[in-house]
C-alpha cells in the first residue's frame, strides 16, 4: 500500500498571504456575480444561483468516516469514525439555465449534516459542513484579478442567444478533445464550453484549492468507487433535443442503482511546490497521493424533482465557509468568494417563496445510505 507522505505541513496563519486590496476585490467580484442573478431574475421572476444555476441531481446520501485512519488523516470531521446524513447537489457552472448541449464544467456540492466542532466565523447558526467541488484538480484563473476578469466575461454572455452558445460549445469540445489526446487539459476551454459530453456520474470532483485539514493542509476529492460509477467514467452521451438529458440519465440510474464514491484527502508536504496561494498549481500526486478518508453512498431514490429543487435549489446554500474551523478554506480565491456566497444566498432568500436556511436533518425520505445494498469493504484502511 502507498505510504503516507512524511512530515506534512502543519497549518498556521502564515501560510496565507493576504493582500490589503482584497476587500475591494471581493466586493467587485460579488457585484459581478449578483449582476448575473439580477439579469436571470428579470427574465423569470425567480432567483437562481449566480453560478452553478442548473442542478442535474439532488440526492440524499450518507457519509461514513473510516476507522483506524492514521493521525495525519484523522483530522477535523474525519478525526473519528462516524456516519452522517448528507445532501449532494450535482450541477453545471453557468449562471443561466441552459440546454444541456451547451457543455460546461460540472460541480458537486456536498453538505454533511450535524457535524460537531468549533464553527467558522459567520457559520455559528449552522451545524453542517459544506465541501464545494468541480470536476478539475486546479482552478481556472491564476489570481483574484484574473478570476474577476473571467467572471465579467461570463456575466456579459449571460442571457445571450443560446443557439450561439451551442455552436461555440461544440467547437470548443472538439479543440479540448484533441488536446486531451496529446495529454493536455485546457481548463479555460472547458469553462467556456469545451467540457467533453460524457456521463456526469463518471466524473471525479475536487476542491481545486486547499483548505485547513485540522492540524494540516489538504485538498479534497470525490471519486467513483462502485463498479457502476466506474463504468460511466468517460462514457460519451448524446444530447440532442432533450434540454435536460443529463438529469434524465441520472434519474434513470437512481431508479434502481446505488452510487458509491470515495472521499479522499491530499496532504500538503511542501509550500513551495504545493502552494496555498496559487490556485492553478497542481499538487504532485507522486509526492502526496490522495488517500480515502470516507465513503459516500446514495441509494435508489428520486434523483430530481420540483419538490427537491424547491428544498435544495431554492432553500439551501452550499458554501465552503459554512463549516467547522478545522476545515477553513485557504487562499485568495476562497477569501474573495466568501462575500459572493453570502450575497448570492441572501438574494435568493429575499425573492423566492422558500427562504434559504440550514437543514437540521436530510430533507429527503430516502437518504440512500443505511438501507443501501452496497457495503464498503476495507473501510478501516486508507486507500491511495
Amino acid at each position: 500500500m502507498t505510504r503516507l507522505p512524511a512530515n506534512p505541513i502543519r497549518y498556521h496563519q502564515g501560510v496565507e498571504d493576504i493582500h490589503p486590496d482584497e476587500p475591494q476585490l471581493a466586493k467587485a467580484l460579488s457585484d459581478t456575480m449578483l449582476s448575473i442573478a439580477h439579469r436571470t431574475y428579470a427574465d423569470s421572476a425567480h432567483a437562481i444561483r449566480c453560478v452553478h444555476a442548473k442542478s442535474h441531481a439532488l440526492l440524499g446520501a450518507e457519509v461514513e468516516v473510516h476507522d483506524n485512519l492514521p493521525p495525519e488523516l484523522a483530522q477535523g470531521l474525519f478525526a473519528r469514525p462516524a456516519t452522517y446524513d448528507a445532501v449532494i447537489r450535482i450541477s453545471t457552472t453557468p449562471g443561466d439555465i441552459l440546454h444541456d448541449s451547451v457543455s460546461a464544467p460540472r460541480g458537486m456540492a456536498l453538505k454533511i449534516l450535524d457535524v460537531p466542532g468549533e464553527r467558522l466565523a459567520g457559520a455559528q447558526q449552522s451545524t453542517s459542513q459544506d465541501f464545494v467541488m468541480v470536476n478539475g484538480k486546479v482552478f481556472n484563473s491564476p489570481s483574484g484579478e484574473a478570476f474577476l476578469a473571467n467572471l465579467k466575461l461570463l456575466a456579459a454572455t449571460t442571457d445571450r442567444v443560446e443557439g450561439a452558445k451551442k455552436i461555440l460549445s461544440k467547437i470548443l469540445r472538439g479543440v479540448e478533445g484533441a488536446a486531451e489526446k496529446v495529454g493536455k487539459e485546457l481548463t479555460p476551454l472547458k469553462v467556456m464550453g469545451g467540457q467533453p459530453m460524457t456521463h456526469i456520474l463518471g466524473e471525479s470532483f475536487f476542491t481545486q484549492v486547499p483548505l485547513r485539514y485540522g492540524a494540516f493542509i489538504a485538498k479534497l476529492g470525490v471519486v467513483p468507487a462502485s463498479a457502476n460509477l466506474k463504468d460511466l467514467v468517460d462514457r460519451p452521451v448524446r444530447v440532442t433535443d432533450d434540454p435536460d438529458a443529463h438529469r434524465h440519465l441520472i434519474e434513470e440510474f437512481f431508479e434502481t442503482q446505488t452510487a458509491v464514491w470515495h472521499l479522499k484527502a491530499q496532504l500538503c508536504t511542501d509550500l513551495e511546490t504545493m502552494p496555498v496561494e496559487d490556485p492553478m498549481a497542481p499538487w504532485d500526486e507522486d509526492r502526496s497521493p490522495y488517500f480515502t478518508v470516507a465513503t459516500i453512498t446514495a441509494g435508489p431514490q428520486t434523483a430530481w424533482s420540483r419538490e427537491r429543487a424547491e428544498r435544495v435549489d431554492d432553500g439551501m446554500k452550499f458554501s465552503p465557509w459554512n463549516g467547522i474551523a478545522a476545515h477553513q478554506p485557504l487562499g485568495q480565491i476562497m477569501r474573495l468568494r466568501r462575500l459572493a456566497y453570502e450575497r448570492s444566498a441572501a438574494f435568493r432568500s429575499e425573492r423566492n417563496p422558500t427562504p434559504v436556511s440550514e437543514p437540521a436533518r436530510c430533507p429527503f425520505d430516502q437518504a440512500g445510505g443505511r438501507n443501501a445494498s452496497y457495503m464498503p469493504g476495507g473501510a478501516s484502511r486508507p486507500q491511495p
